[in-house]
């Protein structure tokens, strides 16, 4: 039988944002709100997250050339947008920028009325969105104007068709945000709500680290992918590159 998967997939989530520090500071201030001027989808790289993104180009570099990514897909989003660029500019992959496929499915989780709100700021501006949230959980809680990782999972549930009707047997990264990161692994691995939900608990997905999967014709009927690493950040640590792990600026998505 055919394959239908990529021979191999990395998953990436974009480097430190600055969004990722206004909100840090933004939470040890203990304010409501995040300070952050431009629109979500514009909110770039830090300088840290720029040389994370060096770190990673040069652990793709130096892989032999007949493994390296051959396929680039990533966030319309600037911060998953340069990441990607910024890779490919250390020689990691056999893309050029101009064939990068930016995909409008592997966006950030849009967070509507709680957008640039933290956590103390959800609960004093809208208290019934927080017990919404308590209620029925992250995987369910819809805000309004926004989605919940259900509807993150649908459009993913689309995104990877098509990965598989047009890159099956390549080699794929993918460049993207935390809950895509997640929301594939749960795709990928068929899990439940409650296994996807308690590899969220253990962690953050850090900025710049690799997930990544392999073809095994051994699973299923039509073989499937193997998780191979996740949340790995070796060539960060190998570069000097600090590690961080901010959750996105939007901190409902926690």
């Amino acid at each position: 039988m055919q394959q239908r998967w990529p021979e191999r997939l990395w998953i990436i989530r974009h480097g430190e944002s600055s969004g990722n520090v206004a909100r840090e500071a933004a939470d040890a201030a203990g304010l409501g709100r995040i300070d952050i001027e431009e629109r979500d989808v514009d909110v770039p790289l830090s300088a840290l997250g720029e040389e994370q993104a060096q770190a990673l180009g040069d652990w793709f570099a130096e892989m032999p050339e007949d493994q390296r990514p051959e396929v680039v897909l990533t966030s319309p989003y600037v911060r998953a947008r340069k990441t990607a660029e910024i890779v490919q500019a250390g020689g990691g992959l056999h893309v050029d920028v101009a064939d990068f496929l930016i995909d409008e499915r592997l966006r950030e989780k849009e967070f509507g009325v709680l957008d640039r709100l933290t956590r103390r700021g959800i609960e004093q501006e809208f208290p019934d969105q927080a017990e919404f949230r308590r209620l029925l959980g992250k995987f369910y809680h819809r805000p309004p104007a926004g989605e919940s990782w259900c509807d993150v999972i649908l459009r993913l549930r689309s995104a990877l068709d098509t990965i598989s009707l047009h890159h099956c047997g390549r080699r794929v990264v993918i460049v993207s945000h935390q809950v895509v990161v997640l929301c594939l692994r749960y795709l990928l691995e068929n899990m439940t709500e409650e296994q996807i939900l308690a590899i969220d608990r253990e962690g953050d997905v850090a900025n710049c680290s690799v997930t990544e999967y392999g073809f095994n014709p051994d699973i299923g009927k039509i073989g499937g992918m193997e998780l191979r690493r996740y949340n790995f950040v070796a060539p960060l640590r190998e570069a000097g590159a600090p590690v961080t792990a901010e959750p996105d600026e939007n901190v409902a998505a926690r």
